[in-house]
Parts: C-alpha cells; structure tokens; sequence
C-alpha cells in the first residue's frame, strides 16, 4: 500500500482577468515543501481549463496538451530548493475563467525515468478576489409557519385536506393486490436506502398506521389518490406505478411531520389526488467526465424516485472515457476507461497521474436497471457520436481512415474525434455495441448524441472526401477539404448546419437510427441530430439543450422534443456569477429560485406544445471533482425541475418549495 506523501509540492494558481492594459493570463506557482529539492521534472496538470492551441507560457514553456491536461517545462536547469518556488504563466486559454472550479484541480511532477510525485492543489484563486469557495448545499432551513401545512415535493395538483395530527409512528402497508403489493416492495426498498434508521415503514405491531390499497381502473397509469381518516390511509391507483407514487407522497407528508411537528402535520381528514403533467421527467449524468460507482448510482436513482423522477439518461461515453462493458471489445474498457500518467488517456478534469476511472459491468448494468423499473424510472443510455468518441477510437484504432491527414478540433480540444461515416467498419463496431447496449436496457430506447460535431470534421479523410462528393457533389467535397487544419471551435461549438461535416453526419444518423428502428428501439439525439432532417422522426426524439426557441422551432417542425436547456437545466451550470460559486457560466448562471420559476415552453404554440414529451435536468460532470460542489449544484435544483415536470403551473409557489426543499434527500451530504 503506498504511503501518502504528507510532503508534497504545492501548485497555487490565480486568474488573472482581462484589462484595457493586458490580455488574459493564468500564473501557476509551484513551491517545493517537500524533503529534498528536485530538478529535471516537468509539471504536468488538469482542470475544466483547457490551454489554447495557441498559448504561450511565461517563465516555462508547454510541453504536451490534450484538452483539459497540460504539461508545462521549466527552463533549462531549474533546480527547486526546499522553500524555492518557480512561477510561470500562461497567456492564451480557450475561454476565460468564471469560478474558481475553472482552474487547475489536479497535479503532479513527471521525472525523466517516468517517475511521478504528487503536487498538492488548492482552488485557484481569482486576482482581487479572496473570497472562500463555496461548497455543499445551501441550508433550506423549514420555517416555523410554512405556507403550506404539509412538505410535498412535486406539490399535489389538488390538496383538499381538513384536519391535521401528529405523525404516526410510521406506516403499515396492508396490500393484497399484485400491483399493490409491488409498490410496497419497492417503497420498502426506496425508504430503506434513503432514509435506514427512521422506519418510515414498520409493523402495526410497532405503532404503524395501517394504509390500504384500492384498484381504480379509471385513473391514469401515474395518478393516484390519497384518502386520510384518523385511523387509516387509503390509496387509489390503476397500477404500481400509482400506487408507488402515492406511497411516495404519504411518505414526504411523514417526514415532514415527523422532523418537524412546529411546522407541518399529518392529515386525519381530506384528499390528495394527483397526476403529472407531463410524461418525461428526466436526468441526465455524464459519468464519462467523471465515474461515479454503481453505489452511488443506485442512491442517485432512489433520489430521482423520491423526486417522482421517471427517466435516467446514462451519459456513458465521451472523449474523456468509456464506461460500459462490451463484449465483443473488451478493449473500451480496458483502454477506454481509465486515465493516467503513461496511459492512452491522460488525466483529464484534475485525475492525478495514478490510473483512475472504471466502467459498469453487465451485471452491475442488470441490478441497477432492475432497481429502476422497480422505482419507476427508466433508463435511457447514451453512445455520443459520430462525435465525442476519442476514448472510443484510442480503444479500437482501426476505425480511421488510413489516410486521414492534418487535424480538427473540437470543442473540448480533442483532435480528429468523430467516427467516420464513410467507412464500413464504422457501422460493423456502431451496431455491435448498440445490439449489446439493447440487450441491457429493456426501455428500447437509445441516445446517439449527434451534438458538436466540429466544422471540419472528416475534412481530411480520402473516403469521406469522396461520399461527400457522391451525396453533395465535387464542389461541396473540394470545399469541405479546405477545411483541413483550419482552426475553427476554439472558443465554442461550431455551427455546422449546411456544412459538409453536417451531411456527413447525416449518412451516419439516418442509417444508425435505420438499424435501431429494426430493433424496435426509439432514437434519442442532441437538438444537432436534425442536421439534414434525415432522421424518421416518429421513431424519435430530441434533447434541446440550447434554449426554449430553438426547441420550440424544432417542434413546430415536428420532433417530439425533450426540453433541458443549459441556462435553466443543466446542474453543472453556477448559481450566480461571482467567483466563490463553484460550477460553469458558458450558458449563464442560475439559482435555485430562477431554475424552480423557468418557464420552458414559454412561448410555444399549441401545436408546438403537443409535441413536447417532458423535461429533463442534465448533470455535466467537468466541475464535479469535489463531491461537495456536485451537491450544491444539483440540490435543491433538481427538486425544481421535478415540480416543473409535474406539478401544474399555477399551482407552484417558490416559498412553499422553499420551505420543505430542506427535507429532499441529497447525494453525498458533504460538507
């Protein structure tokens, strides 16, 4: 077992923004507070940042670069005595810092025998500003006289309750119907996992309060009915989906009565009946940026269920790594899935040099996806491409064209990414893994990403050269090669509409989702997969992640559209724009209170309306490093979008959201 090294170098970094006197810069300062002093090294590091194409360092010089990972050289000679510091800084980013999880998380020195040393990090710090990083949730204290006198979350869409009592020593569950009786199971399992030690669920013999169960086939799959008298609880429901979601809100009602008797109480006379508004009521979690363990997985799933959540979309691959098993190339994950130092992937997003990552193996996939359905969620996975597949093509390398000359970029700072639409071998690797991905995941529905293609994508490879010609002529093909090294994404995602990368991807999406459709699978995509409007769109739907209009034009075109746009829904996104907040600002900011007010078909026609299929929150994992931040930044948001999906709008209220938000579970509860 290795032995910590209690005296690490130590990296401090500050941002220094943009004047009327000087550009951008990043100054890196590297102190020696080890044991002995040491030379011949290089200083290698990872964040969110990523050091443009075209920076320059003061001080040092760069050495090797793929997009968040950086190694820097001192100058010839350097020797670091005990207490020295070498200062170098870089002039030249892809865009500028806006919080202090912006900058370097992640280092280590590299020695010329391929050795490594770690170097303590702390956040970077922005010039002027010295305030401290903000971490874990905001607290959501319960008030003495909440505005409404039960804790619901999604609020019920007709509350009509006359007395209320104190909270009963728990909740007995009395079913005999199949699907009663699998509800209970499942709620068993949910208030277990969340909640071990408050026995929300016991006997009679303990005190609980007998709750039945009653079949009414005319309600709605997800509708139910709560019923309270003083000595029971009845709920009506047409399945086990109802009947879960009822149990579900009986259990919210208890906790908050039980935590909190000066506030809310447990009713002894009334009515609850409830149905969401909308269908799909989603998250989406990049697990390629980082990993999260397949414990923390089902915990996040046990979460979404008490959120009445519906739809887990699994982001498992991206340039930065694969995460699901394979058979047929067990390379992806042997490659694919880890990063380090030596390794086909660097550390990326503040890794160290140790190989670090993972994957889900079908058997993990199997538990998971039956805790799910048992839940009510269903999990919708995700292989990104033609795009984002550099950890895909480290893994099988065979997939490029031979003769593919010069480089793109993308976004992310990854070189030549895309899978080539015009290569055979293309569809032979594509519909091996969908058909095992198919295998796992019983909803038959697949997200093939489509989203960030770059501008000159493919613009040096011989074979899309030429399907290019053939689908779009000479003229378009010799355009499209003029491309090649030209520089076109450093500061944000190309727009490809028209372009030749776009009809490229096009040959890609119409036949991938050709041989999806076969399966009897439905087609997801980012809003780019209409590019070239080739994909069947009654076997189809869209993520449209850029704003309300634009999925509202996609609408009116008619996709069935799946609205999350990063201004509003993406969790990575900050609660404001001040340094201390950890998260992203590309898309704006967004607290808790904006994201819970967000209108997302603010604007739609009627028609447009009718091709809406739901909502979906959306984790991007790049800030996540630090456990705390991914807490602060999808709690309480994640309860707003959640009420959105369901509850009817005018019966929302943020102070009453804010009142019992405090009472929603949490991921980590880190400090």
């Amino acid at each position: 077992m290795p032995v910590q090294d209690l005296h690490a170098p130590t990296l401090e970094t500050v941002w220094i923004p943009a004047t009327d006197a000087h550009p951008m810069a990043y100054r890196l300062t590297l102190r020696n507070d080890g044991t002995a002093p040491f030379r011949d090294f290089r200083l290698c590091f990872s964040g969110p940042c990523q050091v443009d194409a075209t920076a320059t360092a003061e001080g040092g010089r760069i050495g090797r670069r793929l997009s968040t990972f950086t190694e820097l050289l001192p100058p010839d000679g350097l020797d670091l005595a005990l207490g020295a510091s070498w200062t170098v800084t870089i002039h030249g980013l892809s865009w500028p810092f806006r919080h202090w999880t912006d900058g370097a998380r992640g280092a280590y020195l590299l020695f010329p025998d391929g050795s490594t040393r770690r170097v303590a990090t702390t956040p970077t710090r922005r010039m002027g500003d010295n305030a401290a990083p903000k971490r874990g949730v905001d607290p959501y204290p319960v008030p003495t006289n909440p505005p409404a006198p039960v804790s619901i979350i999604p609020w019920p869409n007709h509350v009509a309750l006359t007395r209320l009592g104190p909270a009963p020593a728990g909740l007995t569950l009395l079913a005999e119907d199949a699907a009663a009786k699998g509800a209970t199971e499942a709620f068993r399992r949910l208030a277990e996992a969340l909640f071990a030690v408050e026995g929300i669920v016991r006997p009679g013999e303990e005190g609980g309060l007998p709750v039945y169960f009653h079949v009414s086939e005319d309600l709605a799959a997800e509708a139910h009915e709560l019923v309270f008298t003083p000595d029971s609880v009845s709920i009506r429901a047409c399945g086990q989906a109802g009947f879960f979601y009822g149990l579900v809100t009986l259990g919210q009602i208890w906790r908050g009565a039980h935590h909190f008797p000066h506030a809310y109480g447990f009713p002894t006379e009334g009515r609850i009946a409830d149905a969401p508004t909308m269908g799909w009521r989603g998250l989406h979690l990049d697990v390629a940026r980082r990993f999260y363990g397949a414990a923390e997985i089902r915990r996040l799933l046990a979460i979404l269920a008490w959120n009445k959540l519906n739809r887990f979309h699994w982001h498992l691959c991206d340039d930065e790594a694969w995460r699901v098993e394979i058979d047929a190339y067990p390379a992806l994950t042997e490659i694919g899935a880890w990063r380090g130092e030596g390794l086909a992937i660097p550390p990326l997003l503040g890794s160290g040099a140790e190989r670090s990552g993972g994957y889900y193996s079908k058997a993990a996939i199997r538990d998971i996806v039956r805790q799910a359905r048992d839940f009510g969620i269903e999990i919708v996975p995700e292989i990104d491409m033609p795009g984002h597949c550099h950890a895909l093509q480290m893994a099988i390398p065979e997939l490029r064209d031979p003769q593919e000359r010069g480089s793109y970029h993308s976004v992310q700072g990854f070189a030549d990414n895309c899978l080539n639409p015009a290569r055979e071998a293309t569809y032979r690797v594509v519909e091996t893994i969908l058909a095992e991905l198919i295998a796992l995941f019983p909803f038959r529905t697949i997200h093939i990403g489509a989203d960030e293609v770059p501008l000159g994508a493919w613009s040096g490879s011989p074979e899309a050269l030429e399907k290019l010609s053939e689908i779009a002529g000479k003229d378009a093909a010799e355009a499209h090669a003029k491309r090649l090294n030209v520089i076109t994404n450093t500061h944000g995602a190309d727009a490809i509409e028209g372009s030749g990368a776009a009809a490229l991807q096009a040959v890609f999406l119409k036949r991938v989702q050709a041989f999806l459709a076969a399966q009897g699978c439905v087609t997801g995509g980012w809003q780019e997969a209409a590019h070239g409007n080739v994909i069947d769109k009654d076997k189809a739907y869209l993520c449209g992640w850029r704003d309300v209009a634009a999925s509202a034009a996609l609408a009116g075109e008619g996709y069935t559209m799946v609205v999350c746009p990063g201004q509003a829904y993406y969790l990575d996104m900050a609660h404001t724009a001040d340094w201390d907040e950890p998260g992203a600002s590309w898309a704006g900011a967004s607290t808790p209170e904006m994201t819970y007010a967000f209108d997302p078909v603010a604007g739609w026609s009627a028609a447009q309306k009718a091709k809406l299929l739901g909502v979906q929150a959306c984790i991007w994992s790049e800030p996540m490093l630090d456990r705390a931040v991914f807490d602060r930044l999808v709690f309480p948001r994640l309860s707003a979008v959640a009420e959105t999906g369901w509850t009817h709008p005018e019966h929302k209220s943020w102070a009453r959201f804010k009142a019992c938000a405090g009472l929603m579970p949490v991921l980590y509860a880190a400090p």
